[in-house]
């Protein structure tokens, strides 16, 4: 039967109690008699014997424990922001257990479904972990040689620590945090698996498998808390009389990229991304340059020479650049501050500033300090995140957490946004916002989990920095933070943080290589940090080709495209003026988009080859390849089939950074000195 006379999902009650949801391009099993299901898409993967689970009063029980498994209405017709579909409803019941739900969703027009479990009860339950899915069994499509061996994506929960993505085979063990693709890296076929709702639980996904192209045990599961989440208490209990997991989504794919995109866009289709009516930002940020040394000097000087000798070669957005503070802003004195203000709006800049609003520097004898904005009403001592015994919570990189939902720190939030409105900041760099994401006892008695908590503060935070509260467009960057929950920003730091060395530049792309999907859906622009294209204070020079391979990196990633350097150094002036006066490479930023990997089986290495495609000129292609040794010279041979161009083709290849053009066919060949880039626009011969 069909659910609908036009829906084209089909749904069939076949022989020993097995439902079965079609819609041509994926196949979901629901078998009643075992509280089990199946999912597959033909020639790719298939998960078999997958059951949901929860822990309750010492136990895990999952769904194949219960006694009678139901189905609790016919399929409901569903059309919602991800198109047509099916919805329905399996319950498993017993007399000594809470009810366990399973919902299912299948579209007609992809090759995912989505999925949740919930838990009910007539009375109130508590619980700290609920398994989505859980199996022992899943068959992945043949290799179609040696080199398509199996793959597993192990994603970060954030971007501090200078953590890396990885891209293994098995045998291996792994827990990747969100989302987790299963690849194979020729045939590119692949498997999702990812969560679109962040509002109370951090996800963990355990892989394991211990033989070369197997999985033994896969696990999607909400509750994750440790070492990778910042986390030294377990996650907090997840209260009420219906208790959901995350909203998982399920999808197979005959390349695992675009099942990576589209995993970004579903997460778009629950939660709508900050708007953000401007450009790319371009401009400077005075970490790396001067970092604790930040002064009234090189503020004012940077926004001089890049208003006369920079700006006037192109390197600009909008016709003008953001001017941006870092930490130790605060050490100007009130006139200095008012005085570099007053000079860079007078340069027809934009000035940016920097804030940690859920992490707290100082020692135990500052707790006793008035929380700004307060009114003398709270100390530090009583915003505090703390665990049940009234202990503060471990410190992160020095830093302790603030509580997100305590009165205090929202009166510190409305004084912190309104001192920056008044003072005419147009940017803010959110900083250590993981810190407000701990697991803790919070002053909000409603509030039990640390994304609950963190959704909380930064809801709050931007209200109060939106065009309707500040009287105009303010650009909201997260730094150091957690890739999910996202709506409250416009970018997020894509990496830890990147100086200018060729190992920097290594380190940036391994994030693009697995996280690009994040620009323009959860987040307007990846950020690749402040790119330092001659020295960052704390670094000896780069070389030439280093120092122009992280201005390349930073064009690719989509991009927020702020400077990092003191120009006031002639060599690092001089290396401004050679490049950013480059067309090209000004118009690739300012599209914003950054450039996806060729390939992803790198370990937890970079991809050193990388393609923007699906222009509106589709006739053109962009791509950037890198040597990352520092040393020694790298020859490449480049497929063009495997970029995406047409095999039996002749194209036009032209250089951006060097000027000079060559014809290919099939292969590119390309030699690269140490530590070399080169960024290529291609586009057909002609005949």
């Amino acid at each position: 039967m069909k659910c609908s006379k036009e829906n084209t999902v089909s749904w069939s009650n076949e022989v020993n109690n097995v439902y079965v949801a079609d819609n041509g391009r994926i196949r979901v099993e629901i078998d009643l008699a075992h509280g089990v299901y199946a999912c597959t898409r033909q020639g790719f993967f298939e998960l078999s014997e997958v059951y949901s689970a929860f822990r309750w009063q010492g136990r895990e029980y999952h769904t194949g424990l219960y006694d009678r498994h139901v189905l609790q209405a016919e399929p409901q017709a569903i059309e919602d922001a991800f198109g047509r579909g099916i919805h329905w409803t399996i319950r498993h019941e017993s007399s000594t257990i809470p009810t366990m739900e399973q919902h299912f969703y299948v579209y007609e027009d992809h090759a995912f479904f989505l999925t949740k479990a919930v838990i009910a009860s007539a009375e109130e339950t508590q619980v700290r972990r609920i398994s989505v899915l859980k199996t022992n069994k899943l068959t992945a499509a043949q290799p179609s040689s040696p080199q398509d061996e199996l793959h597993v994506l192990r994603v970060p929960y954030d971007n501090d620590k200078w953590v890396r993505y990885t891209a293994r085979p098995f045998p291996h063990e792994t827990e990747s945090y969100e989302v987790t693709a299963l690849f194979q890296p020729e045939s590119r076929n692949g498997l999702l698996i990812g969560s679109i709702t962040h509002d109370v639980w951090k996800s963990g996904i355990r892989i394991k498998g211990e033989h070369a192209g197997q999985v033994d045990e896969l696990e999607f599961y909400g509750g994750a808390a440790g070492e990778m989440t910042r986390d030294v208490l377990p996650h907090g209990y997840v209260i009420g009389t219906r208790i959901e997991s995350p909203l998982v989504l399920v999808g197979f794919y005959e390349d695992y990229r675009d099942g990576l995109e589209e995993y970004g866009w579903a997460n778009t289709c629950v939660t709508a991304p900050l708007p953000w009516a401007g450009g790319v930002p371009f401009g400077w940020n005075s970490w790396a340059a001067a970092m604790s040394n930040l002064d009234y000097d090189l503020y004012t000087s940077t926004s001089d020479f890049l208003k006369h000798e920079v700006q006037p070669l192109g390197f600009e957005n909008d016709q003008t650049l953001y001017i941006n503070f870092d930490a130790f802003w605060d050490r100007f004195t009130k006139e200095e501050m008012e005085d570099a203000l007053r000079r860079v709006r007078n340069n027809g800049h934009l000035a940016g500033t920097y804030w940690t609003p859920f992490a707290f520097w100082g020692s135990v004898t500052q707790f006793q300090d008035i929380v700004e904005g307060t009114n003398g009403q709270y100390t530090y001592t009583d915003i505090l995140l703390r665990d049940d015994a009234g202990e503060v919570v471990a410190d992160i990189a020095g830093g302790l957490a603030i509580d997100p939902t305590h009165p205090g720190t929202l009166a510190r939030i409305d004084w912190f946004t309104q001192k920056m409105i008044a003072e005419g900041f147009s940017y803010v760099k959110l900083d250590f916002m993981a810190h407000g994401a701990l697991e803790g006892r919070h002053y909000h008695p409603e509030i039990t989990t640390g994304i609950a908590a963190y959704n909380y503060g930064l809801s709050h935070l931007a209200k109060k920095l939106s065009p309707e509260a500040a009287g105009r467009d303010i650009f909201v960057n997260l730094s150091i933070a957690p890739m999910f929950p996202y709506a409250y920003a416009h970018s997020r730091r894509i990496s830890c943080d990147v100086f200018g060395t060729i190992q920097d530049t290594e380190y940036l792309l391994n994030s693009v290589t697995h996280g690009w999907w994040m620009n323009q859906s959860l987040y307007h622009y990846n950020d690749p940090d402040h790119a330092a294209i001659y020295r960052s204070c704390n670094q000896e020079p780069t070389s030439w080709h280093e120092g122009r391979s992280r201005f390349t990196a930073s064009v690719i990633a989509g991009t927020v495209l702020l400077l990092g350097d003191d120009y006031r150094n002639l060599e690092a002036a001089e290396r401004a003026k050679a490049w950013l006066g480059n067309q090209e490479m000004n118009g690739l930023a300012r599209l914003g988009r950054t450039f996806r990997p060729v390939e992803g089986n790198f370990g937890d290495r970079a991809s050193d080859v990388f393609v923007l495609d699906r222009l509106e000129d589709s006739s053109i292609i962009y791509l950037a390849v890198f040597n990352f040794s520092g040393k020694e010279a790298a020859h490449k041979s480049i497929s063009l089939e495997r970029v995406g161009l047409e095999s039996n083709q002749s194209y036009r290849v032209w250089d951006i950074w060097e000027g000079v053009e060559q014809e290919a066919a099939k292969v590119l060949q390309i030699t690269l000195e140490p530590a070399e880039s080169k960024i290529y626009k291609i586009t057909q011969s002609k005949a």
